[in-house]
């Protein structure tokens, strides 16, 4: 069982993620709506896999990538950024702040378990 942290401020993209990754029974999925909150779940469940939004209020995608690689406890942790912002340029930064991958919003539900497996190998 694979333990899935999703972080989006979109209540409705929560959601739709929750519903989508909760079909794999494989794996067990909780979301946050902030990077504050998304740390604080960190911090507490210890997930295998962070998907994180890249455009937040307060603290943004790559903000709460950064406390977390600070923290040695998560300082591996694989971090996945989810963003509508997925051009090539921008997919080279995210790689170099430490982001395992990039998925692209919005993102298909049918396959966004296979998609999050992915990464996890």
């Amino acid at each position: 069982m694979f333990r899935i942290l999703y972080v989006d401020d979109e209540p409705d993209l929560r959601e739709i993620a929750l519903l989508a990754l909760s079909l794999d029974p494989g794996l067990e999925v909780r979301s946050a709506s902030s990077g504050a909150e998304g740390i604080a779940t960190v911090a507490d469940w210890m997930p295998d896999l962070v998907l994180l939004d890249v455009m937040m209020p307060g603290m943004d995608g790559p903000a709460t990538l950064a406390r977390l690689r600070e923290d040695p406890r998560t300082a591996q942790l694989p971090v996945v950024f989810i963003t509508a912002r997925a051009q090539p340029t921008e997919m080279q930064s995210f790689a170099t702040q430490g982001a395992r991958g990039v998925i692209a919003k919005p993102f298909d539900p049918m396959s966004l378990a296979q998609q999050v497996r992915g990464f996890l190998a």
